[in-house]
């Protein structure tokens, strides 16, 4: 147990007491997400769904139908992580001039501040899961299309 909390005499005082002896409530510690990514992705029918919403970081599962995209978008404080769990895609970044192409297995990473889109180029519904850090939709988030998306994103 070294190294999970701080010593108390001879014992380990978990994390978890410590912050709340420091009047940290244990509703502001987040819960793990436990499950199979790759299932819950390829049976996202949604065009976004957010799965879990942590203090620094969101996992969101997408599905982008044949020939759609996300739309060119920048995220001045986030950085996101995307894989491809089914399909292929095409990545644009700075408007063009870096271009990536990825089928299963294949990811990227966005780096804040720079502008990218995810576009479909297979005939099925193409399947990814995204990291932000941190959080960028609100927690439990689901759209169901790209429109949906859209429209909510104007009032946030």
């Amino acid at each position: 147990m070294r190294g999970i909390g701080r010593r108390v005499g001879w014992r380990y005082e978990s994390a978890r007491h410590s912050l709340a002896a420091k009047g940290i409530r244990s509703a502001y510690l987040a819960k793990p997400f436990t499950g199979d990514i790759q299932k819950l992705s390829v049976q996202n029918p949604n065009f976004r769904k957010v799965l879990y919403t942590g203090k620094h970081e969101q996992l969101v599962a997408m599905s982008i139908p044949p020939g759609g995209d996300i739309g060119n978008e920048v995220h001045p404080h986030t950085d996101q992580f995307i894989r491809v769990e089914g399909g292929k895609a095409k990545f644009v970044f700075s408007n063009g001039k870096q271009v990536f192409s990825a089928g299963d297995g294949g990811a990227v990473v966005v780096p804040a501040g720079t502008w990218h889109n995810v576009i479909n180029v297979s005939e099925n519904p193409l399947k990814v899961y995204t990291v932000y850090a941190p959080p960028h939709h609100p927690k439990g988030t689901v759209d169901k299309t790209k429109a949906a998306a859209v429209g909510r994103e104007e009032y946030e």
